[in-house]
């Protein structure tokens, strides 16, 4: 299992559908605070759901194509990253992130999204990584442009979520960009 200390009192790991009522009670003590951008957010809503989404990703982790870890602060689950879209033939993912309003302002999501990108890019030989993110979300667009991710551009309207056609937000690193860790 991949573990990886972020902070003195923080590591990343992996995120595996026997943690599901872990991951469960998380989504929902933080569901307002991730509801707004996250679909997924409105649908785990218990165990069962919680196991349904890590299996699709320990599926997708054991074909080759992606993977979610778990960051955890003082040994409670708080957020995570994941690789939403994965191709390995064109070299190109998207990468997402959550984090609970506890764990905020921390750095969390920064270093443990470069080690993801360390991952994509050093071991798995990726050119591109996508981050997507409604124009609403700053914390969002800050992490990504802290990263040195570039605006690409908006879809408009291309994303609903919550009875709302929402705009999406472009971004990406390309490989030669990226100055591992």
């Amino acid at each position: 299992m991949l573990t990886r200390t972020l902070t003195e009192n923080a590591e990343l790991a992996a995120l595996e559908p026997w943690r599901a009522n872990e991951f469960a009670n998380h989504v929902d003590a933080a569901r307002a605070h991730l509801a707004p951008w996250l679909p997924w957010a409105l649908t785990v809503v218990d165990t069962e759901t919680a196991a349904m989404f890590l299996q699709r990703y320990a599926d997708e982790q054991a074909r080759g194509n992606g993977r979610i870890l778990g960051i955890w602060l003082g040994g409670k689950l708080v957020g995570g990253t994941l690789f939403r879209v994965w191709d390995s033939r064109t070299g190109v993912c998207e990468i997402g992130v959550w984090l609970a309003p506890e764990a905020v302002g921390r750095g969390l999501v920064t270093t443990a999204v470069g080690v993801m990108l360390d991952w994509a890019f050093g071991v798995r030989g990726m050119s591109r990584v996508e981050w997507r993110t409604v124009p609403d979300n700053a914390r969002s667009i800050a992490t990504a442009e802290r990263l040195g991710f570039t605006r690409e551009g908006v879809l408009r309207q291309s994303f609903p979520h919550r009875g709302v056609r929402q705009d999406v937000e472009v971004f990406s690193l390309l490989a030669s960009e990226w100055k591992p860790s």
